[in-house]
């Protein structure tokens, strides 16, 4: 098997050994008893003539051909979400560009949901709801225009302005009265994003779950489904249980997916989450395995993924596209290491090691020789001879 020089916590390097099998990627093949969004990252273009911190480039065929790669695993593609560097590098303008890029690429049975927000207003310029609400509305009617289906994004610039929880209701009663189909909430804690502290109202999450559950009661005709992103599978499952009839619990939870995709016998979470990007053909087989209710190999397959997972989504969680980006870099599906906003540096060489004995003892390298290859090409130019 492959070797390479990885360094340790302690500012040493050992010889690392690889000593993982491939899972072999399965087309999706029957149906799945479960929903499964994989949130999708942004490749950018390394040739670029641009300033990474300041203006996005993309390569829109590879960022299309990822795509292309989850939806023949059988997964739905959440689109333009925090995956894709949305509000970290990734602008609205680009945002709507990489939609219509991805909506034209998607076949008749290629789900696709879209992430709508009010990232073009800037939070410091927003003075007051209306001002929210018409930024809701500018990408609402963007996206209704292409065919998107919404994913309704929580806002900074409502987490600024709203003075309570009657704002949230306000702002989310105006939004949700008019869009044309029924739509997908996130609430993304501030794990994720600090400056959405406090969504819905309150920092009590307790609160602020009765506040959302509110607005999906009075509008559980106008939403599908909701995804939450609080690392907290307890509040999830609590949530889960307490939804009006005919809205589904997604999970976003990046820590504790397996078990909650399971479900339990109240009930269960489908799923829109960031670390199916980066375990894809893990992730189709052991959601194949859970429809034919093998749930040993489903565990088995799952159980690697999640100190993985975990690793990858470590606080500073907001960095975590780091290590996505890593990944689809040592499987081949992009030829760098470059990110949007020169986001590649937001992890540090140890954390990066670290990815890559995890991801091997998962299975996760579909050519292990390749992998160590890129791998050692970015631990020598961090410093680390091999």
């Amino acid at each position: 098997m492959a070797r390479l020089n990885l360094p340790t916590i302690d500012g040493k390097t050992e010889r690392y050994w690889m000593t993982g099998t491939p899972v072999a990627p399965v087309a999706q093949t029957g149906a799945r008893n479960r929903i499964a969004y994989a949130a999708a990252h942004v490749v950018a273009d390394p040739f670029a003539d641009n300033n990474p911190w300041l203006s996005p480039a993309i390569d829109w065929d590879r960022t299309i051909a990822y795509r292309r790669h989850l939806w023949n695993l059988g997964f739905g593609v959440a689109e333009a979400m925090d995956t894709a560097q949305r509000g970290g590098g990734l602008h609205w303008a680009e945002s709507l560009d990489l939609i219509r890029h991805a909506l034209a690429a998607a076949g008749p049975e290629d789900k696709i949901a879209c992430g709508c927000g009010t990232d073009h207003l800037n939070p410091v310029d927003a003075r007051n709801l209306d001002d929210v609400i018409a930024a809701y509305e500018t990408q609402i009617e963007a996206i209704e225009r292409l065919g998107g289906k919404l994913v309704l994004m929580a806002s900074r610039a409502l987490t600024r302005v709203a003075k309570g929880p009657e704002d949230y209701a306000k702002v989310y009663d105006r939004l949700l009265s008019q869009v044309r189909e029924p739509v997908l909430i996130h609430w993304l804690g501030d794990m994720f994003d600090p400056a959405l502290r406090g969504y819905w109202g309150s920092e009590d999450l307790d609160a602020a779950m009765q506040t959302c559950l509110g607005i999906l009661k009075t509008h559980s005709a106008k939403v599908e489904g909701i995804k939450i992103s609080l690392l907290d599978d307890q509040k999830e499952i609590r949530m889960r249980r307490l939804l009006p009839e005919g809205v589904s619990m997604y999970t976003g939870d990046d820590f504790n997916y397996p078990a909650l995709i399971k479900g339990d016998e109240q009930g269960y979470s489908h799923a829109l989450l960031g670390i199916f990007d980066v375990i894809a053909p893990v992730a189709a087989a052991a959601l194949g395995h859970l429809a034919a209710g093998e749930m040993e190999t489903y565990d088995r397959l799952f159980a690697p993924t999640v100190p993985l997972s975990r690793h990858i989504f470590k606080a500073p969680t907001n960095f975590y596209k780091t290590g996505v980006v890593f990944m689809a870099y040592l499987n081949g599906h992009q030829d760098h290491f470059t990110m949007i906003g020169g986001q590649e540096s937001a992890r540090s060489t140890q954390h990066l090691a670290e990815l890559f004995r995890l991801a091997d003892q998962a299975g996760l390298f579909a050519d292990p020789e390749k992998a160590a290859t890129r791998c050692r090409a970015v631990m020598t130019v961090r410093g680390i001879s091999q």
